[in-house]
């Protein structure tokens, strides 16, 4: 069976990138980056989650962090020129990204908000990312994936406390 093509895959369809989608089955109650990581057969490490957070004066914006990693959201806030930042409530992450949570990505996001990946990015050949729905996993090369999502470098992750 085909994956779908989801508007992600047709933003990078548009632009000739180069790409690998991969399925896997989705458990509603285990979202985790590590269980993807699992399923797709990727180190955690190269598996990049998407979060969504508001800062104090850029409004809306997008974290793109590695899965064994946690934000910094002090080091978001100092990188993206806020003061603070949070993570938006849930509710708010498919009204603003037109994704679920589970499928978040900052390819073909229903607005252009600013996007800030991780340094830890520049690391890997492949990296990957949500391809816009739960259970289909994009790889790509992190600066094709840079240049499609017009992100801006940082290091904004850190060990996550054990």
């Amino acid at each position: 069976m085909k994956p779908p093509k989801t508007n992600a895959v047709r933003l990078l369809d548009a632009r000739g990138i180069a790409y690998e989608l991969r399925t896997y089955a989705v458990d509603p109650d285990d979202l985790a980056a590590e269980s993807a990581a699992v399923k797709i057969g990727l180190p955690l490490g190269q598996v990049f989650k998407t979060l969504v957070v508001r800062g104090d004066k850029t409004g809306v914006l997008l974290a793109v962090i590695p899965g064994d990693r946690q934000l910094d959201l002090k080091a978001l806030a100092k990188c993206s020129g806020d003061r603070t930042c949070d993570v938006v409530a849930l509710k708010e992450i498919q009204p603003l990204t037109g994704y679920i949570r589970g499928g978040v990505t900052a390819l073909a996001c229903k607005k252009p908000y600013p996007v800030v990946v991780d340094e830890l990015i520049e690391l890997y050949d492949v990296i990957s990312v949500s391809a816009g729905q739960r259970g289909l996993q994009v790889l790509l090369a992190p600066a094709d994936y840079m240049q499609a999502t017009q992100a801006t470098l940082g290091n904004i992750s850190r060990e996550k406390a054990g």
